[in-house]
């Protein structure tokens, strides 16, 4: 919907995990933006590139709201995707309705550069929140699975003090959950045996 802002904006996700350790320092709502036109060869979340089909379609509102009620059991939130910035519209919203209400931080994972994100002005909005953004394009010759970076190229731009990158080497590369319906979630940088 062109012209739409704030908490009613519509946001395309994938998936969310209301909890995860793998995903961020301490415990972290985790939410996959639907659609990724950059499409990088050896992606390990080929399956949210497409923007068209069906998919979860909530409101950036909503998705606060949801990550607003467990505040107090979370460290933050974690936008990965396919690509968040996007829907660049979408996660400023969210991420000022996190901001205004809370003292949850927020790391963005994103296939564009830095210098790609500040030289728009949607994208730059979009992380004008974050505390952390993680950016570059995967490059599968360059494969780390580490400390949130897919690749060893992919930068990390602190944008406050929160973190350092000894907190993001802290995070475990892999975590598996099951949920009461016995249905298994992997998630993290790597996945079971090592590889994406």
């Amino acid at each position: 919907m062109a012209g739409v802002s704030g908490p009613g904006t519509p946001w395309r996700l994938h998936a969310v995990v209301p909890r995860s350790r793998a995903n961020g320092p301490g415990v972290r709502y985790v939410a996959w933006s639907q659609g990724c036109a950059l499409a990088c060869p050896g992606c390990f979340n080929p399956e949210t590139h497409t923007a068209a089909g069906a998919h979860l379609v909530r409101t950036a509102g909503e998705v606060a709201d949801e990550v607003l009620a467990d505040a107090a059991s979370l460290e933050g939130v974690t936008l990965t995707g396919g690509e968040p910035l996007e829907q660049p519209a979408a996660v400023a919203a969210f991420c000022a309705e996190l901001r205004a209400h809370s003292d949850l931080s927020v790391i963005v994972l994103t296939g564009f550069t830095r210098p790609e994100i500040e030289s728009d002005p949607a994208r730059s909005a979009a992380v004008a929140d974050a505390d952390l953004v993680i950016a570059g394009r995967y490059n599968t010759r360059l494969r780390l699975a580490r400390g949130l970076r897919g690749s060893s190229n992919k930068e990390y731009w602190m944008r406050t003090g929160r973190y350092t990158p000894d907190d993001l080497a802290a995070v475990p590369e892999l975590e598996i959950t099951v949920a009461a319906d016995a249905t298994l979630t992997f998630t993290g940088m790597a996945a079971p045996g090592g590889e994406f």
